[in-house]
């Protein structure tokens, strides 16, 4: 894996080279079509368009907060049945050594690279909430994460959703049923993964809380279904997410869901994942906190 260049100040990049990297991120453009539209960002800020994308893409190492040998929480891998789905899943435990009783246990959805190490050191966080933090790898029928984000995204747009849905939802009545757990179940998405939340909330009338970060909306005609409680975090910059939005609150209003959204200013797509330049650490310690706020109280 190439290791990315040394970081860049967010403040000083232009909105459309954001927008650039949010149509790249999410292959509505390939490597290729971004370099040549970068370049002149590039020429600008006295970088090559190679050296400006390893900028913007993420560095794992850097931004780790919970290393997977803390001696304050067990992690391991488990695999499980997926009947309407591909058939097995595998997913990422993280849990403290230590605990009072049984706990919470939170389904954390990747963005749409799969089960990458950012998403591994968010479950760890979670688990030193005193939470059991279940995070699923949608890509484990294609080998599972390749240790490569651009490997990662071709892999990703080759999934059946329909199965890769199922897969979530199988992962859910794992949760419930989880050893050491309380039999509540929340769950947290970012990205590709706040729409999963979405989905998971019209498909597990179980799930009792949710947080999804810059998702997609669940179908209109599925909303009357959620039971969840849900807080979301909207990037202020992200027109390709917010302008669902309206929609899905009329429905959200008219289902009667207790909901609360937070737009959080001056933010980009992505802004809670510290592993990039995107990364906002106010908006992201606020979101967070919302986040287990509305876990503690649903959970417990």
């Amino acid at each position: 894996m190439s290791q990315p260049a040394a970081p860049v100040n967010a403040n000083e990049i232009d909105t459309e080279l954001w927008c650039l990297f949010d149509q790249y991120v999410h292959g509505d453009i390939d490597r290729r079509g971004f370099l040549d539209r970068a370049a002149r960002f590039a020429a600008a800020s006295g970088m090559t368009a190679t050296a400006l994308l390893a900028a913007l893409s993420p560095d794992f190492a850097r931004a780790q907060k919970v290393p997977p040998g803390d001696a304050r929480l067990k992690t391991d891998f488990v695999e499980f049945a997926s009947a309407a789905g591909y058939g097995k899943v595998r997913a990422y435990v993280a849990r403290p050594t230590q605990a009072a009783g049984p706990l919470p246990v939170v389904l954390v959805v990747h963005e749409n690279r799969g089960l990458n190490p950012h998403i591994e050191d968010v479950a760890r966080r979670l688990a030193l909430e005193n939470f059991i933090a279940l995070a699923p790898d949608a890509l484990f029928p294609l080998g599972g994460y390749p240790g490569d984000e651009d490997k990662a995204r071709e892999l990703f747009a080759k999934l059946d959703q329909s199965k890769t849905r199922e897969d979530f939802v199988a992962a859910a009545a794992y949760s419930r049923s989880i050893t050491g757990g309380n039999g509540k179940l929340g769950s947290v998405g970012f990205c590709y993964g706040g729409g999963m939340v979405n989905l998971l909330a019209t498909r597990v009338p179980e799930l009792l809380a949710g947080a999804p970060f810059y998702g997609a909306p669940a179908e209109a005609d599925q909303v009357g279904r959620i039971k969840a409680e849900l807080v979301f975090a909207f990037a202020d910059n992200d027109e390709r997410i917010n302008a669902a939005w309206p929609a899905y609150e009329a429905a959200l209003k008219r289902a009667g869901v207790k909901y609360e959204a937070f737009k959080y200013p001056g933010t980009q797509h992505g802004f809670n994942n510290d592993t990039t330049p995107r990364y906002d650490p106010a908006a992201a310690q606020q979101a967070w906190g919302r986040m287990l706020a509305l876990f503690n109280k649903t959970l417990r």
